[in-house]
C-alpha cells in the first residue's frame, strides 16, 4: 500500500494532546449524600486536586485514538496498485456475442459476467476526470453510455447489458468507438472478448486513434453444437432431414440427438451418438416426418459424457417445410447418374435429359445443367455449368488446368452454402476460371475459384470449375445439400428470398403485387408490421434464434402466412476456444500486468471512522444516562431529618 498525500500522517501527532487531556482532567463521579460531616477530612486532601493523574484504561480514549488514526490515514489517501489501463478517454467494447454465454469461469460463471467484472475494475481504477464510454458489441453495436466523467453511470451501464445469441460486428463497433477518440491525446479502446473476432483484416492499429488493448476472457474449448439442419421433400418419398453435430472440444462427447415435429411433445427421433473430439457427425433420417410443418432438433450431452458442452445457445435448431413448386430442369450430359439422381430427388423438380451433341429442344426450361459441356449460345433460362472444358465468351474464360490444390475454403456465410461442409471433400483437379469477378466465389482453393455464382446477362449462373468425376463430392452429404440450396436460389420458394437466415441476418421478403403490408412475429411474440413500399421488404430484427411467422395482407385481408426459421449456425461462435485478436494479421496487445492503476481506499477508511465515531458517541451518552438514572433513583438519600443533601465529587 502507498499514499498519495503522506504528509497527512502528521495528523497522528494529535494523539499526544488527546492523551494529555485524559491525564490532566479530574475524573469525578457525582453522588448524593446525607451529610458532609464525615467527609471533611477528604475535602481537605490536596492530592485530589493534583493536576497530573495516572493514565487509566479508558474505552472512550481508545475509540478516539482509533478515529484519529483512521482520519489521518484517509487524508493521506492510501491506494492499492491494481492492473489497469489509464487514459484520459476510454472506450470499453464488451463482446456480447453468443460464445460469451459459455460457462467456463472458475466458479461456472459465463464469459460475459467475467468481462463485466473486468470492465468494472477498469472503470474503478480510472482517474476521476477520465471519460469513459460503454459499447455493447452484438450483431448491431449499441452505445450504452456515451463518453462521460461519471464512474457510477459507467458501472451501471456495464451491469445493465447482457450477452446476445448471435455474432458480433466488431468492425462497426471499433469504427464507432474510434470516432470518439479523434483529436484526443490520451485515448484507449479496450476490447473485452474471448477472441471470436472477424472482419478486422482491413484495419491497422496505426490507422486508429490512440491505443487498442484486449482483455481476454475464456479458458476452455469444450462445446458440442448443432451446426446444420435442413429438411427436403423427396420426389415420390417421405421428407428427409439432414443434421450435423460438431464436437469442438478435444474429448469425445456422448450426445443425445432429439427431433420433434411441430408441437408434438413426443420426439420422432431420440438416439445416442459418440462424437469424437474435433469431429463432426452427419445424420440423415426420414423417420416420422410425414406432414410436418416445423422440425426442431436438440442436442444434449449425456450425464456420463467425457466431453462437456459449455455453450447451450447452439444446441437447438429449427427448419421449416418448404412447399414444392414445379420446376423444369434440362440436364445436358453424356451419362452422369449421380447428378441425375440428385436432381430428381429435389422436390418439385422435373428432370429432362439430352446429350451435348444433340442440341437444345424447342421448349424452354427453368434451368439448364451442363455437365462437362458449354452452351453454343446462351439458353433462355438459368444455367448451371459443371466442369466446363472451355470458357463461354462474355461469361468466363479457362486458362488451363490446376492440380495439387491447397485446402478448400467455403464461404459459409452465404445462403447458397448453408449446411454445406467441404471438410471431407477432395478435389483432384479443376479448371482455372478467369473473368468471373461478376459473381460470388462460394468455394476456393487458395486463389483458385472453384464454385462461382451470380447474375450475368439477365440470368442466374453457377459455375463448378471441376468435373464431378475429379472429386468425391457426389459421395458426400454436402452434394445434395448444395444442390438443394442452389435450386432454392435459382427459383425462390414462397415470399422469403433468403431461405435460411442466421441470427442477425437481414431477411428479404418479396410479397405479391397486391400486398400492402407484412407482419413478422418473433419467437418471443413481438410483432412488427411493415408497409409494402418496394419490390422487396427488408426485415432486420432477427436477434433471436427460433421460428418466426410471416403474414402478408392486402386491405386487412390475410393473403399468405408462412413460418421461417432463424438459427445460429456460426462456427465462429460455436468454436469457443479462446483466440488472439489481430488487426490485418498483427496481434492486438493484451493488457499487460505492468499497466497499473490506483485503487484508493480512503472512502473506506472515512466510512470506518464515522462508524467508530457513532460507537463512541453511543457509549458516552449511555454512560451519562446511566449516571443520571442512578442519581435520580428513589431511596438513595436519607430521611428528611438529615441535613440538606450536598453534592460531592470523588475521583
Amino acid at each position: 500500500m502507498s499514499f498519495l498525500a503522506p504528509v497527512a500522517l502528521i495528523g497522528l501527532l494529535l494523539a499526544i494532546p488527546i492523551i494529555l487531556m485524559y491525564m490532566l482532567r479530574l475524573r469525578r463521579r457525582e453522588l448524593i449524600v446525607s451529610s458532609t460531616y464525615l467527609w471533611q477530612q477528604l475535602l481537605q486532601d490536596k492530592e485530589a486536586n493534583t493536576p497530573w493523574q495516572r493514565l487509566r484504561r479508558n474505552l472512550l480514549l481508545i475509540l478516539q485514538l482509533i478515529i484519529l488514526a483512521l482520519l489521518a490515514f484517509a487524508l493521506a489517501r492510501p491506494f492499492l496498485s491494481v492492473p489497469a489501463i489509464s487514459a484520459a478517454r476510454m472506450a470499453l467494447l464488451i463482446d456480447a456475442s453468443a460464445s460469451m454465454a459459455a460457462t467456463d469461469g472458475p466458479a461456472g460463471e459465463t464469459r460475459f459476467s467475467q468481462a463485466q467484472d473486468e470492465a468494472l475494475k477498469l472503470i474503478d481504477a480510472l482517474a476521476r476526470d477520465a471519460e469513459v464510454s460503454v459499447i455493447r458489441v452484438g450483431d448491431t453495436p449499441e452505445v450504452i453510455l456515451p463518453y462521460a466523467q461519471d464512474k457510477a453511470a459507467a458501472m451501471a451501464a456495464v451491469r445493465s447489458v447482457s450477452a446476445g445469441q448471435g455474432g458480433a460486428d466488431w468492425l462497426a463497433a471499433i469504427t464507432l468507438a474510434a470516432a470518439g477518440g479523434q483529436a484526443v491525446d490520451d485515448f484507449t479502446m479496450v476490447m473485452l472478448t474471448d477472441g471470436g473476432v472477424a472482419g478486422l483484416d482491413a484495419l491497422t492499429e496505426s490507422a486508429l486513434p490512440g491505443r487498442i488493448r484486449v482483455v481476454p476472457v475464456g479458458q476452455s474449448d469444450e462445446n458440442v453444437a448443432l451446426t446444420a439442419l435442413a429438411a427436403r421433400s423427396l420426389a415420390g418419398g417421405p421428407p428427409q432431414v439432414f443434421a450435423q453435430v460438431t464436437n469442438y472440444g478435444s474429448q469425445d462427447a456422448e450426445i443425445i440427438l432429439t427431433l420433434r415435429a411441430d408441437d408434438d411433445p413426443l420426439p420422432v427421433f431420440n438416439e445416442r451418438f459418440i462424437v469424437p473430439g474435433g469431429a463432426s457427425l452427419p445424420f440423415v433420417s426420414s423417420r416420422g416426418l410425414d406432414g410436418y410443418s416445423v422440425l426442431q432438433a436438440t442436442v444434449t450431452t449425456a450425464v456420463n459424457s467425457v466431453g462437456r458442452d459449455l455453450l447451450t445457445v447452439d444446441n437447438t435448431a429449427w427448419t421449416v417445410a418448404r412447399a414444392a413448386i414445379g420446376r423444369r430442369v434440362l440436364l445436358i450430359s453424356e451419362d452422369n447418374l449421380f447428378l441425375e439422381q440428385v436432381l430428381r430427388s429435389l422436390p418439385g423438380v422435373s428432370v429432362f435429359k439430352t446429350r451435348p451433341d444433340a442440341g437444345l429442344p424447342a421448349e424452354t426450361f427453368d434451368l439448364y445443367v451442363y455437365d462437362q459441356a458449354v452452351p453454343r449460345q446462351p439458353p433462355p433460362g438459368d444455367v448451371l455449368l459443371i466442369g466446363p472444358p472451355v470458357g463461354v465468351p462474355g461469361w468466363f474464360g479457362v486458362a488451363g488446368e490446376v492440380r495439387g490444390l491447397p485446402p478448400l475454403e467455403a464461404e459459409t456465410t452465404d445462403d447458397r452454402m448453408v449446411f454445406v461442409d467441404f471438410d471431407a471433400v477432395n478435389i483432384g483437379r479443376t479448371q482455372d476460371l478467369r473473368g468471373v469477378s461478376w459473381g460470388d466465389v462460394l468455394l476456393r482453393a487458395g486463389d483458385t475459384p472453384l464454385i462461382v455464382a451470380g447474375d450475368r446477362g439477365g440470368r442466374q449462373i453457377v459455375i463448378f470449375g471441376f468435373a464431378l468425376r475429379d472429386t468425391d463430392l457426389q459421395l458426400n452429404i454436402a452434394f445434395p445439400i448444395l444442390m438443394s440450396n442452389l435450386m432454392a436460389w435459382f427459383s425462390p420458394v414462397g415470399s422469403i428470398v433468403n431461405a435460411a437466415p442466421a441470427v442477425g441476418d437481414v431477411v428479404l421478403i418479396q410479397p405479391p403485387l397486391e400486398a400492402d403490408a407484412v407482419r413478422v412475429t418473433r419467437p418471443d411474440g413481438v410483432e412488427r408490421t411493415l408497409p409494402v413500399d418496394a419490390d422487396q421488404i427488408v426485415y432486420t430484427d432477427t436477434s433471436l434464434p427460433g421460428v418466426y411467422r410471416l403474414e402478408i395482407f392486402s386491405g386487412g385481408t390475410l393473403l399468405q402466412a408462412q413460418p421461417f426459421a432463424v438459427n445460429l449456425f456460426d462456427p465462429l461462435e460455436s468454436d469457443i476456444a479462446p483466440r488472439d485478436v489481430s488487426l490485418s494479421g498483427t496481434p492486438v496487445l493484451v493488457q499487460r500486468a505492468d499497466e497499473q492503476g490506483q485503487f484508493e481506499v480512503w472512502p473506506l477508511l472515512a466510512a470506518l471512522a464515522l462508524a467508530v465515531l457513532m460507537l463512541e458517541w453511543w457509549i458516552y451518552h449511555r454512560r451519562t444516562r446511566d449516571r443520571i438514572a442512578r442519581a435520580a433513583a428513589p431511596g438513595r438519600a436519607s430521611a428528611g431529618w438529615l441535613p440538606r443533601p450536598l453534592r460531592r465529587s470523588t475521583r
